[in-house]
């Protein structure tokens, strides 16, 4: 879905850096030159990037716009209370 921010690990943000991976892998880099131009050095943060999983493509076709669930009424159509 939304990468993490940070590295569960170490903490180092790394949220940042995902589409400028994205965008080196299309410039026809390896995983790890990619990797290592963008200086994430240790493997957990490497991890983060390399075990991403981006499925919000995937998922918009199913989401719902969220208009609202109140009724809107007019000053005239205004319903009285419940007595008993």
């Amino acid at each position: 879905m939304i990468i993490p921010v940070r590295c569960y690990s170490c903490g180092k943000v790394v949220g940042h850096l995902y589409e400028q991976y994205q965008w080196l892998l299309d410039q026809d880099y390896t995983e790890a030159e990619a990797l290592d131009a963008l200086h994430l050095d240790r493997y957990c943060c490497r991890r983060m990037i390399l075990s991403h999983i981006d499925l919000i493509d995937d998922l918009i076709p199913y989401s719902v716009p969220v208009t609202g669930t109140m009724q809107i009424m007019g000053p005239l159509q205004m319903s009285a209370p419940h007595r008993r």
